[in-house]
């Protein structure tokens, strides 16, 4: 049944919440929305038409395919011990979480897959569409992952839906070009990744670049020290985006696509590196 109408619980959600984050971003702005919408929206959702195409072709039963079939074949972790159920998806749920997280750590630390994740950052702006700009590769690498993941462990198919509809739904919101009131946006950081909280992410400044790695669940980054409560700049002074990207014609969906095979000066957010 899950695996039935997966598509359309997917789908549903993700036009609910792009609906409702869009409004939201219209009617209170955090920013001045840098590189414009005309000129971005139409490659990054461009993009987002054609990471699913690919996903669906290579996988065509998904994450949550894979976790059916762990769970027929007895495979993984919460199919050998017994456990309720409500907390094999409560832990599955985290720990498929901390994945991303270091996942995303990976894509930084990592020459070759930071290539691949500057795509995401070199946009001259920042709002939800951001929060579904990845290139194809690393969409790819990603699915492979998190299949590994969900097969590991034998999560059960409802928390791998739940956690695929969170992932998508969380990057929406915390990339939206949208206020928060203070005290709120303080209340929900100790739950959620706030727009705040990972617009410091997309920041320049490579230090700045190489803090708030989480995408949903915020604890990670405290725990593991990354964590940074605001810019140096100020939200409304930070410049977002990649330095050696901010020619408007990077905008482009063929040269968003180019982007991880071409060179480009400045260094390597991480360390000495190579060029990026």
């Amino acid at each position: 049944m899950i695996a039935d109408n997966e598509t359309f619980i997917r789908l549903g959600a993700f036009v609910a919440i792009f609906a409702a984050v869009a409004a939201w971003e219209v009617f209170a702005p955090r920013r001045t929305l840098g590189g414009g919408r005309m000129a971005r929206w139409p490659s990054n959702l461009g993009i987002v038409a054609l990471d699913t195409l690919i996903v669906r072709a290579l996988f065509p039963l998904g994450a949550i395919g894979i976790a059916l079939a762990a769970e027929a074949k007895g495979f993984g972790l919460f199919n050998v011990v017994a456990l309720p159920f409500w907390l094999e998806v409560a832990l599955a749920f985290v720990a498929l979480d901390l994945a991303i997280y270091l996942q995303h750590v990976l894509f930084h630390a990592v020459p070759a897959l930071w290539r691949l994740h500057r795509m995401h950052h070199a946009d001259l702006g920042f709002d939800l569409t951001t929060g579904a700009r990845f290139h194809p590769i690393e969409i790819v690498l990603s699915m492979l992952i998190k299949a590994t993941i969900v097969a590991a462990l034998g999560a059960p198919a409802v928390a791998v839906l739940a956690f695929e509809i969170a992932l998508s739904s969380t990057a929406l919101f915390n990339h939206a070009n949208a206020c928060l009131p203070v005290p709120l946006d303080r209340a929900l950081r100790l739950f959620v990744v706030t727009p705040d909280m990972h617009r410091i992410h997309h920041s320049a400044i490579p230090t700045e670049t190489n803090s708030n790695f989480g995408f949903n669940l915020p604890w990670w980054d405290r725990l593991f020290g990354t964590y940074r409560a605001e810019p140096s700049l100020g939200h409304r002074g930070m410049i977002v985006g990649i330095d050696a990207f901010r020619d408007p014609s990077e905008l482009r969906l063929d040269r968003m696509l180019t982007q991880p095979f071409r060179r480009a000066s400045g260094k390597y957010a991480f360390g000495p590196g190579e060029p990026t």
